[in-house]
């Protein structure tokens, strides 16, 4: 991408934009004048967090290991036989739960801020993300046999038990 300014400039806007926009439910809560308890939507939303982080962890985590035994294949083992993208649907439960906890505090213009897990899911599974990695997934494996039956039984992006 760093050869073709148009990419790089458009790469470093969309990162700039994902830090800005994602950040904004957290922000708006810190910000906030009203204080509330942690009620039943920040618990939920704890809870969602800590899912989602422990899952884009493990999945970092087993593809990091994957790659320094295999340079060229496609891992399907571990969280990674349940989704193709693991990693990004823990991200997205984890901004998603970020929300929920910031959502006691919200009022009046703060509730636009929430739009930050709607955009997270939007920038990773239709213009970054899932998007280009299937395709380039496609164009490296796409003859391979096991990888059509890997996309076959796994599910791009929610873990689902292999079928």
């Amino acid at each position: 991408m760093k050869a073709i300014p148009s990419q790089f400039f458009m790469t470093w806007t969309l990162q700039g934009l994902w830090v800005v926009v994602t950040l904004c439910a957290g922000l708006a809560a810190m910000t906030s004048s009203s204080q509330v308890p942690l009620g039943l939507w920040g618990y939920v939303g704890f809870g969602l967090w800590v899912a989602g982080f422990g899952l884009e962890v493990t999945a970092d985590r087993q593809k990091s290991r994957f790659r320094e035994e295999n340079k060229t294949g496609f891992i399907t083992s571990g969280v990674w036989s349940w989704s193709r993208h693991p990693n990004y649907f823990g991200e997205i439960l984890l901004w998603i739960g970020i929300a929920l906890i910031a959502l006691p505090t919200m009022e009046g213009w703060r509730y636009i801020t929430l739009i930050s897990p709607v955009y997270v899911c939007i920038q990773l599974t239709l213009i970054s993300g899932v998007r280009m990695l299937e395709k380039s997934a496609e164009q490296r494996w796409g003859q391979e046999e096991e990888y059509q039956a890997y996309v076959k039984r796994t599910s791009s992006l929610i873990p689902f038990p292999p079928g």
